[in-house]
Parts: structure tokens; C-alpha cells; sequence
């Protein structure tokens, strides 16, 4: 379909067109199977630790392979859009009274954001090559996105399991384009995570069994987001005043030292009221509120009965009193869990009082 110095011109147009688009990352990987890859996906999922994620046991041969879910599929380019944070993710730890969302949701939904900027790409390739096919994703289909920008060379899948950058650090969205076009593959990029095991140490909840693997059933981002039913005592202290998500291990790495700011995608720039929001303003609340005030952010779609008892757990570890009479109406909430995490909460406060 292009050959020879047409397909290099090409590889360096499509890099181009990229970063104009807004991402900071582009590589290419082969669509082959990775049988590597399959076999750490089988025994991941054979030990369970994606806990009630289901969909993660569903189509897996497809997950594995990208010619196992595309056939005709020859290369995959993978994408990476930056969402470096000019603020220090962890600067309100001690802030009991105000909550901490992940620095991934202070802005719009990034799906929106990443992939109309991919089909947007697509269309471009698409236009420069006829008769090629595409398929675009992010996030939501059987695409490992982490492997495949590690064996495209955009970063590496670290010791927390997330992929980072030497330019970007941990602060990459990743996305992803299969096509039809047979691109010469990248290098897979090293490892250079070397001794440093900074974020294993970080975790609160000692989500990491051994380096490079993650218990989900353990980590805060999936207890908040993921998990539906009530959050596990043993984990309760651990979450503080986190409410969606949990940052600290990507926050420790010592590479996000070369990630600037001034490379995010402006699409995704924090909005001012979900930086550093009040539990009191959390806690009241109703599925409409929840709703207006999420409207076009990756929170809304936990829903509201979720989101409060994320924020009731947070409550319970404020030691702050004056949250009480908050907290004490969602004793009777209709939502059992709602209702439970308050009831949690209030004694939690009781105490501190």
C-alpha cells in the first residue's frame, strides 16, 4: 500500500499531525501478539486481583492481541495526550477537611478529549492513504494500552504498573489507533525504573504484592471508582481524604521531575472548584447537584450514591466535628451503603468530638 521512503515520510508527517492535535507521545507497535503479554494478562486474572471488574475476565484473547480483536490489523500507534499537573498532587494530605480527587478528573472527561483528537488523526491517515482502515480507542474495549506504548517506545510500564515517560513522567492518557498500514515497528522502550521502588513504598494500602503488579482489590482508585459495594473496613483510615482515585504512587516517581505542565493538553486543565473541594459541600449532595456539578467530568459516572460514600469515608477521617451535622442524615439514607458509611462516619467524628 506505501512502501519504502513514502512510509518514512509518512511515519513523519503522522508524528506531526500528532502533536498538533494535542499529544505529546507517539509511537508505533507491531498488532502481532505478544505471548508474554497473554500469559502475565491469564495470571493476573487467575489470581484475582481485578477484583469486581469483570469485564476484565471477558474477551481475552482479544485483550492479549490486537490482531485478536482486529484480525486485519498491522500496526498499532499509540498515543499519548499530557496531563502533567502544575500543582503538587499531594499537597493536601493534611488538608482533612477538604478532599482530594484525582489530578486525571479535575478536568473534563478525558475520553472526550483524547479520542476526538484520535479520530481526528485517523481521518488525517486515512485521507493520505486510501483504501487504509482504522479503528480508534481509549479506554473503553479490549485494548492494553500500557503494553502496547511500552513496546511502541513511548515509556515504560513501571513498578506501579502505570506507564512513564522520560519527557512526561506519569502523566499520559493513553489512546490508541489500529490500522491496516504495515509501519516498521519502534523499539520497545527499557525499563528504567531501576532500584527505586518509591511508589510501592507510597501506597497507603499496600496494593503492590511484588513491583510491577497490582492487587486492584487494594488500591484506592478502584475502591473509589470501581468497587460498588461498601469500602472494606481494613482500608477505611488508609483512604483519608481521598474521594476519586489516588495519585501518590505516579505523584513519588522521581521521572515526573522532567514532566512540565506547559505540555498538557489545555483540554484538560483542572477546573478551579474540583482542585481543593470542601467535604461539607460534598456531603449534601443530591443526585441532581451530583450531577450538575459533574456534568462533562469522568466522576459522573460513578453516580452520586458511590461519590457520597466516597466522601463519607473521607468525613470519618476528617476529625472534624463541625461535619457532623452533615453527615448525621445519611444515616437514613435510601442507599444501604450511602447509609452505612455514614453510620461509620458519624462514629468516627463522635469520637473525635
Amino acid at each position: 500500500m506505501v512502501n519504502g521512503g513514502a512510509i518514512d515520510d509518512l511515519r513523519a508527517r503522522l508524528a506531526d499531525e500528532a502533536r498538533r492535535l494535542g499529544f505529546a507521545a507517539v509511537g508505533i507497535a507491531s498488532a502481532a501478539g505478544d505471548p508474554l503479554r497473554g500469559e502475565r494478562l491469564v495470571q493476573w486474572l487467575g489470581e484475582g486481583a481485578h477484583g469486581t471488574m469483570e469485564w476484565m475476565d471477558r474477551r481475552v484473547e482479544e485483550r492479549a492481541s490486537p490482531q485478536g480483536l482486529w484480525p486485519a490489523a498491522r500496526s498499532v500507534i499509540a498515543l499519548g495526550m499530557s496531563y502533567a499537573p502544575e500543582a503538587d498532587p499531594l499537597a493536601l494530605a493534611g488538608e482533612r477537611s477538604a478532599a482530594r480527587i484525582s489530578v486525571y478528573a479535575q478536568g473534563r472527561d478525558y475520553h472526550d478529549t483524547v479520542k476526538k483528537a484520535l479520530k481526528a488523526l485517523a481521518r488525517w491517515l486515512v485521507a493520505e492513504v486510501p483504501g487504509a482502515e482504522v479503528k480508534v480507542f481509549v479506554d473503553t474495549a479490549p485494548v492494553m494500552e500500557k503494553p502496547l506504548g511500552e513496546a511502541a517506545g513511548i515509556g515504560w510500564q513501571g513498578k506501579h504498573t502505570n506507564l512513564v515517560s522520560r519527557q512526561h513522567g506519569s502523566w499520559l492518557f493513553l489512546g490508541a489507533i489500529y490500522t491496516t498500514i504495515a509501519f516498521a515497528p519502534d523499539a520497545p522502550h527499557a525499563d528504567r525504573c531501576g532500584n527505586c521502588d518509591a511508589c510501592q513504598r507510597a501506597c497507603p494500602t499496600d496494593a503492590f504484592p511484588r513491583p510491577y503488579q497490582l492487587d486492584a482489590r487494594r488500591c484506592i482508585s478502584y475502591l473509589t471508582i470501581e468497587h460498588a459495594g461498601p469500602i472494606p473496613h481494613e482500608f477505611r483510615k488508609a483512604m483519608g481524604n481521598r474521594i476519586y482515585g489516588c495519585d501518590d504512587c505516579l505523584a513519588v516517581c522521581p521521572w515526573n521531575k522532567f514532566a512540565e505542565s506547559a505540555a498538557a493538553n489545555r483540554a484538560l486543565l483542572p477546573r478551579a472548584e474540583l482542585a481543593a473541594p470542601r467535604l461539607g459541600d460534598l456531603l449534601t449532595l443530591d443526585d441532581a447537584g451530583f450531577r450538575r456539578l459533574f456534568s462533562g467530568s469522568p466522576i459522573k459516572r460513578i453516580g452520586r450514591n458511590r461519590f457520597v460514600r466516597n466522601c463519607l469515608i473521607a468525613a470519618g477521617n476528617s476529625d472534624d466535628p463541625s461535619l457532623l451535622p452533615l453527615v448525621d442524615p445519611l444515616r437514613r439514607d435510601p442507599d444501604p451503603v450511602v447509609a452505612e458509611a455514614a453510620e461509620w462516619a458519624a462514629g468516627e467524628l463522635a469520637r473525635s468530638a
